[in-house]
């Protein structure tokens, strides 16, 4: 419910757009990309083109070798700490604990409304007189 309000207000996208601004300009998102194409020029290097090959089996093919985890795994991990982590603190955290917050507020506005009211006009029980 939180995640949906998050996603309500629109600060999924917000987040996403403010990482995508400042991914370009980061070294280790360069570093990955020509990685990436590297490896691709040499995996179609190694393929011998003739009419009858089939594109897409190509094409699926060097996607499967490209997403590889050892391939690409510590250069995605370069990009988030150079992108989101020094937004985690000042810029996420502050609208994710609002969001919480409200999200609570509501919850506890919502349980109240909830409660059984005293029917009007009876006496509350009366305490028992244990005696023994």
């Amino acid at each position: 419910l939180i995640l949906e309000q998050l996603k309500s207000r629109g600060l999924f996208d917000s987040f996403r757009r403010d990482c995508q601004a400042d991914e370009d300009t980061k070294p280790a998102s360069h570093s990955l990309s020509q990685k990436a194409d590297n490896f691709v020029s040499a995996h179609l290097d190694k393929q011998e083109w003739n009419p009858s090959v089939n594109e897409n089996q190509l094409r699926d093919g060097l996607r499967q070798s490209v997403v590889q985890p050892e391939r690409s795994e510590a250069g995605v991990d370069r990009i988030i700490s150079q992108v989101v982590n020094p937004k985690l603190n000042h810029i996420f955290r502050p609208h994710i604990e609002q969001a919480i917050h409200e999200f609570l507020v509501a919850q506890k506005e919502a349980a109240v409304l909830v409660l059984p009211a005293e029917p009007e006009g009876l006496d509350p029980p009366a305490p028992s007189q244990d005696t023994s």
